[in-house]
């Protein structure tokens, strides 16, 4: 089968690997029908996530359908369509019960990081009855495809601003998780959403799809002077940090109000200062943390029910064929692209092989 590898160079390349195995009573084994490219995958690339293992198959972002199914396995069957969750967890350490699933102690970020992932048209799922939810009718794969990742990781940050009815909720990053924590903190009762985003065009797309209610571009006004226009002087309610760049973390504890939230949900690639005496009396509560995606069954029964979307983040589609082009066009933001879709690997097309088109 085609897999996109990791090498210890910070390079990828589209190969050929043996079929995975089912290595556990415990695992599946998954045909990919549609699998996306992640800021996480541009993180191990860039040397930013030590754990990576090179030689790993890259990818943990995918929805599919059952192969197989080990003997332990009972709620999944051969056909079932599945979306995956990116926390590989055991569901019964001292974390897990607790509902800390990041902190398994068995698993973590596994796939496509430590064991072999999903940009490739097979995968072994570790952990299967935790690791894979069944995708209801009427729910498309494509639909049902960051349920596991983006969607999770948008929910989580919106869940830890303790969100009440009608406040005032900021997003940094109108990127993929940003644009989704929009959307769940409306759905946790917010009634105004302030996004914040270099990019005028994520911007646009958000205020288009009824996403916020004050777009901020940082280079164009003062962020911190338009939220204290926009909340009466106070600052927002909570702040969701999910860009991740430079400055970011400073603009999300700036703009919060006294005694508010801001949960950081972003992955950085440097350390962030937390400076103390110039927030003295702000009184500010920190909430932090990777994707918690405890919630896919849920999630997935709000977009069947109409209560959720992300269509909108699908901006291009490609056979895995092309993912290398892909890499390149998702890390640059190239042509507006938000999410890159693999769809399966196609025999009959040309491979792109990273080389600059002509």
């Amino acid at each position: 089968m085609k897999a996109l590898v990791y090498d210890k160079n910070g390079a990828a390349r589209l190969i050929d690997r043996p079929m995975p195995a089912l290595h556990s009573p415990q695992d599946a084994l998954v045909r990919v029908t549609r699998s996306a490219i992640c800021t996480s995958d541009l993180h191990i690339l860039h040397g930013a996530v030590p754990r990576a293992k090179p030689g790993v198959t890259l990818g943990h972002e995918f929805v599919g359908q059952v192969v197989q199914v080990g003997s332990q396995v009972k709620s999944l069957a051969a056909g079932d369509r599945v979306a995956a969750n990116c926390i590989t967890f055991c569901g019964d350490c001292w974390f897990c019960r607790r509902g800390y699933i990041n902190n398994c102690e068995k698993g973590g970020w596994e796939l496509g990081c430590r064991i072999d992932g999903c940009q490739a048209e097979y995968v072994r799922v570790p952990y299967a009855e935790q690791g894979l939810t069944k995708i209801p009718d009427g729910v498309s794969d494509e639909d049902a495809l960051f349920v596991g990742d983006i969607l999770s990781s948008g929910y989580f940050g919106a869940e830890l601003c303790e969100i009440q009815p009608g406040d005032t909720v900021a997003v940094i990053g109108a990127g993929p998780v940003g644009l989704c924590a929009m959307e769940c903190a409306q759905l946790f009762g917010a009634a105004k959403v302030i996004a914040v985003d270099m990019d005028a065009g994520r911007l646009a797309l958000a205020k288009a799809q009824g996403l916020c209610q004050l777009a901020i571009h940082p280079q164009q006004e003062d962020v911190e002077a338009a939220v204290l226009a926009y909340t009466g002087g106070r600052g927002a309610d909570g702040v969701v940090e999910a860009a991740g760049g430079t400055g970011s973390f400073e603009t999300a504890w700036r703009i919060a109000r006294p005694n508010g939230v801001v949960a950081l949900v972003a992955m950085y690639e440097t350390d962030q200062i937390l400076p103390l005496p110039s927030m003295y009396g702000k009184n500010l509560v920190f909430k932090t943390g990777g994707v918690d995606a405890v919630h896919c069954a849920r999630l997935l029964d709000l977009i069947a029910a109409g209560r959720l979307r992300t269509d909108f983040l699908i901006t291009h589609r490609a056979p895995l064929n092309d993912i290398l082009k892909g890499y390149r066009i998702f890390a640059n933001k190239q042509d507006g692209c938000l999410k890159w879709v693999n769809l399966p690997y196609r025999a009959d097309l040309p491979t792109y092989d990273g080389e600059e088109e002509g």
